[in-house]
């Protein structure tokens, strides 16, 4: 049985769609984040990383969403929702795969000095994560155009990773993508899909503790 510890409002709520997309059973065990809005000391010790998500199957415990979609996807899902290397999208599907890395690096800059960004004009890493959050929003519009998918016409782990950076971030002072329409189409089609609502409602930022 694979066990979810899943942090509230964290990005193991991927682990979970991808769970819910390959119809595997889990457990999920449910860890509320403490008053300061951090995971609390039980979670922290269950892996040296102290980061969520953490998963466990069987003996081995896995952590970086990324790495835990790659093998949930290729030990009991075939492989289907990666692209291989023969493949000719299979350089967008690493691009995308690893571009939610540079997009969080630069919300957490932002909380850093304050969220507001452009109310810092002579802050040189200000001005540098204004303008890396705008570059990095406007290539994915323009990446979207005309597409469903950011690997190919088809679903994959990269649009499980991307979804959210562009969901949920905007929860916490992360840029709207109120002003990109090709995104917000984007993430409209994604939301769709049966498996992201029902792991939404069971471990999205909106859901809370089962009973």
């Amino acid at each position: 049985m694979i066990t979810v510890y899943h942090l509230a409002v964290s990005q193991s709520d991927r682990i979970v769609w991808m769970l819910e997309e390959l119809g595997v059973e889990y457990k999920l065990e449910w860890f509320d984040r403490g008053e300061d809005m951090l995971a609390p000391p039980e979670y922290l010790a269950l892996h040296p990383a102290g980061m969520a998500p953490v998963v466990k199957d069987g003996d081995k415990l896995l952590t970086e969403s990324a790495a835990i979609l790659e093998y949930l996807n290729h030990r009991y899902g075939g492989g289907r929702y990666s692209v291989k290397p023969e493949e000719e999208d299979y350089a967008d599907y690493l691009y995308w795969m690893h571009f939610n890395n540079n997009v969080q690096s630069v919300f957490f800059l932002k909380m850093a000095l304050g969220g507001d960004l452009s109310a810092q004009p002579d802050n040189m890493v200000a001005k540098t994560a204004q303008r890396r959050e705008e570059r990095y929003y406007a290539h994915l519009n323009d990446y979207l155009e005309g597409r469903s998918y950011l690997a190919g016409d088809r679903f994959t782990c990269a649009d499980i990773m991307m979804m959210f950076n562009l969901t949920a971030l905007p929860l916490f002072g992360g840029r709207s993508i109120d002003d990109l329409p090709n995104v917000k189409k984007y993430v409209e089609g994604i939301s769709q899909r049966p498996a992201y609502q029902k792991a939404m409602a069971i471990a999205g930022p909106g859901a809370s503790r089962p009973d």
